[in-house]
């Protein structure tokens, strides 16, 4: 009996070197699901399927997990934003940067297994180029507009400072002409569509980061209070949610309802207005960014933009209300612009998020990557901070920046470096402006415009 292998058992067959032969020879494909499997049978006996109780245990093991590692890594970011937030301007650019670079390789990574499908070499190369072209433009143009003092007097940058627009267009072509010369026949689409999805990420991600770093040398208060924002809302967007959310928002992400949106927005509206009140008060917020060697505790020095000196408010004399029975506040102006802001994180910036949802439905993908452990990828915490970080630049520019032009600056460079029949040009131009705005008499704009250089 001994002799005999057992019955309904079968062992693979043994090749001649005295190994075991290989499931599957190579290039080999199997012909069904089940020839992938080991060609070890075991017939009469069957694997006794898992309980319920046994299920749930493991999923309620791998919930348990995921929620430890997520909590960990949430702390580790807010400890390290916060970090960053008070050693100062420069580490925050390096926090955007680096956040320009992951998302960017992210979004990027949707499209590049075709690119390896199809070997071509060059598609991975000029996706980097792209970007490395787009930041060099785009950081130059920082630079040059917040740090003249600097760049205008160094000898050795102030070529690169004066032909800056040049230089960059110049190295957008030598891309431009690189992918067209790789331009491979059989695969004219992919390529193209592969420029096309290069370029939107570009837009979508780079030119919408190198804004938000816009605001952190306005000062870092235009920085943190969207981010604070848009943080703010989906947390509250989350507890309202599960308490007492019934009516789904949108279909591309089930979860969300209008119990949620709109109690977020309340409660964001009213986090904007006390969280203004507390950030106005340190200089180190409020001042643009001079001096980049400053932090949380050396601070900075700057006569403070008005929107952050407090006003009083008082409601005018209306029919219904006694005599002299008026109400009055007083707050500062930004955070009646604050209310703003936070109707913009509340009411239009989910929508970035709701963008990228249906972004990653359409690649059938979980998240965008795995850069951040239990969050998933960089650009999946980032997409709504990216339209709101755009849309504070574009508000404050608007609305709240106040020109630091000097009437004795502007007079001083017409007198010294304008020709005289440019300086008449001016004048004329001046006064049929004013004339236009009813603040001087007809008469004397006539006189003016009859002025004629010698």
């Amino acid at each position: 009996m001994t002799g005999r292998a057992r019955r309904g058992v079968k062992f693979p067959k043994q090749s001649g070197d005295g190994r075991r032969a290989s499931f599957s020879e190579p290039g080999e494909e199997p012909s069904s699901p089940t020839a992938s499997r080991s060609v070890t049978t075991l017939d009469g006996i069957q694997e006794k399927p898992p309980t319920e109780e046994q299920t749930q245990q493991s999923e309620y093991e791998k919930k348990k997990a995921n929620f430890i590692t997520r909590t960990f890594w949430t702390f580790v970011m807010i400890a390290g934003f916060f970090a960053a937030l008070f050693m100062g301007h420069v580490y925050i650019v390096l926090i955007i940067t680096a956040v320009q670079i992951i998302s960017f390789k992210e979004v990027i990574a949707i499209a590049s297994v075709p690119s390896r499908a199809r070997d071509i070499q060059s598609t991975k190369s000029l996706n980097w180029y792209w970007l490395a072209t787009t930041m060099y433009f785009l950081y130059g143009e920082s630079v040059i507009y917040y740090f003249k003092h600097i760049v205008f007097v160094g000898k050795a940058i102030l070529p690169l400072a004066t032909h800056h627009r040049f230089i960059s267009f110049m190295l957008y072509m030598i891309g431009f002409l690189f992918f067209v010369a790789t331009l491979r026949p059989g695969s004219y689409k992919f390529q193209f569509t592969n420029f096309g999805w290069t370029h939107i990420a570009l837009f979508l991600i780079v030119v919408q980061a190198h804004f938000i770093m816009n605001n952190v040398f306005e000062g870092m208060f235009w920085f943190f209070l969207p981010a604070a924002l848009v943080i703010t809302n989906d947390i509250f967007a989350y507890i309202c949610g599960i308490t007492f959310g019934r009516t789904q928002l949108i279909k591309i992400s089930p979860k969300k309802t209008v119990e949620g949106f709109v109690g977020a927005w309340i409660m964001t509206a009213i986090f904007a207005v006390f969280l203004t009140n507390l950030l106005l008060r340190s200089k180190y917020f409020i001042c643009p960014a001079t001096d980049l060697g400053a932090n949380i505790f050396t601070g900075l020095k700057c006569e403070p933009n008005p929107v952050f000196i407090p006003r009083t408010y008082t409601t005018p004399d209306l029919l219904f209300l006694p005599d002299n029975w008026k109400f009055s506040i007083t707050m500062a102006p930004m955070q009646i612009h604050a209310f703003f802001w936070a109707t913009f994180a509340s009411l239009v910036a989910p929508f970035g998020g709701f963008f990228a949802s249906g972004l990653k439905r359409t690649f059938k993908i979980k998240d965008f990557g795995d850069s951040i452990p239990g969050h998933g990828g960089i650009t999946d915490r980032m997409d709504c901070q990216f339209i709101m970080g755009l849309f504070a630049y574009l508000y404050y520019h608007t609305f709240i920046r106040v020109s630091n032009v000097k009437v004795d600056d502007l007079v001083e460079s017409i007198l010294t470096e304008l020709p005289y029949q440019q300086q008449i040009l001016l004048l004329k131009t001046l006064a049929q402006f004013l004339v236009n705005r009813d603040l001087i008499p007809k008469q004397i704009a006539d006189e003016i415009l009859k002025l004629s250089p010698p």
